[in-house]
C-alpha cells in the first residue's frame, strides 16, 4: 500500500486530500505536529512515505509584504524538497505570474510575481524543481474546511442588502475536493512536471459572488461590480490569474471540470 504524507494537515486542501485517500495509509501532520523547516523532523517523516504532498504554506498574502523572510521559510520548503526529491508534489500558485494580458497562462510561461507572496512561492517552485519534484499551481480555492470567498459571500448575502465585489480580477474558482482528486490521479499516473490545478473556464470575483447569490435563490444584481482600487491592499493582486491546462493532456489526464459545475456540486457541503 502506498504511504502518503500530507503536510499542512487540518487545512482546507489537506483535509479533502485525506478524504479522497480514505482507506490508504496516510499521515497528515499539522504545522504543530511537523515543522517543515526542521530538517531532522522532515527527514524522519519523509523517510516513512512513498508520496509527499506539500499543502503547508504561508497564505497570508498581505502580511507577506512585511514578513517576506518568514513567508519564504515556509513557502520555499528546502528541507522537504531535499528529503523527498521526486516523490514530492508541491502546491504553488497563480501569483508566480505577473497577471498581465488576457490569455490563460501556460505552464511554461515566464514568471514575474508582483508581490512578496508570489516571490516566496516562486522561490519554492525553484527549490522543488532543483530536486526534481512536481509542482501543481492552483488558485481561488474554496471548500468546506476553511474560510474562503464563497463562504464569505454566502454569509454577506444574509447580512447585507447590497455587496460590492471586485470585477477586474479574473481567475478560476477551484473546489479543494476536485483538486484533491486531481492530485491523486496525477500521482497514480506517475506523471511529473508542472501542472495547473484549477477548474476550467474563468470568471471574476464579481461573477463568482453573483453565482453564489443565485445558488442561495437571491438576486445576483445585489452584487455590484467595482474596480480593484475600491479595496486597496498592501499586496498587489494580479488582474489575470487564469491558468491554461496543457500539462494534463501531456500526462494523459483530463483537466478539471468547469468551475460552475464544481461549485454547484460543492454547494451542499459549503
Amino acid at each position: 500500500m502506498t504511504r502518503w504524507l500530507v503536510t499542512g494537515g487540518g487545512g482546507m486542501l489537506a483535509t479533502d486530500l485525506v478524504r479522497v485517500l480514505d482507506g490508504a495509509d496516510v499521515r497528515a501532520p499539522s504545522r504543530a505536529d511537523l515543522d517543515i523547516t526542521d530538517e531532522t523532523a522532515v527527514a524522519e517523516a519523509v523517510n516513512w512515505a512513498d508520496v509527499v504532498v506539500n499543502c503547508a504554506a504561508w497564505t497570508a498574502v498581505d502580511d507577506a509584504e512585511t514578513h517576506e523572510d518568514a513567508a519564504l521559510r515556509i513557502n520555499a520548503p528546502r528541507a522537504l524538497a531535499e528529503a523527498a526529491g521526486r516523490k514530492l508534489v508541491h502546491l504553488s500558485t497563480d501569483y508566480v505570474f505577473s497577471g498581465e494580458g488576457r490569455e490563460p497562462w501556460p505552464e511554461d510561461a515566464p514568471t514575474g510575481p508582483v508581490n512578496a507572496y508570489g516571490r516566496t512561492k516562486l522561490a519554492g517552485e525553484e527549490v522543488v524543481a532543483d530536486h526534481h519534484g512536481t509542482i501543481v499551481r492552483t488558485a481561488w480555492l474554496y471548500g468546506a474546511h476553511g474560510p474562503n470567498f464563497v463562504r464569505t459571500m454566502a454569509r454577506l448575502e444574509r447580512s447585507h442588502e447590497v455587496v460590492t465585489v471586485v470585477a477586474d480580477q479574473h481567475g478560476q474558482p477551484t473546489w479543494t475536493l476536485d483538486l484533491a482528486r486531481q492530485i491523486v490521479d496525477l500521482v497514480n499516473a506517475g506523471a511529473q512536471g508542472v501542472f495547473h490545478g484549477t477548474s476550467s473556464g474563468a470568471t471574476t470575483w464579481h461573477g463568482l459572488a453573483q453565482e453564489v447569490f443565485r445558488l442561495l435563490g437571491a438576486d445576483p444584481e445585489r452584487v455590484r461590480p467595482v474596480g480593484s482600487e475600491a479595496y486597496p491592499r498592501p499586496a498587489t493582486r494580479p488582474k489575470n490569474s487564469v491558468l491554461a491546462h496543457g500539462g494534463w493532456a501531456a500526462a494523459g489526464l483530463k483537466p478539471m471540470r468547469d468551475w460552475r459545475e464544481a461549485l454547484h456540486d460543492a454547494w451542499p457541503e459549503l
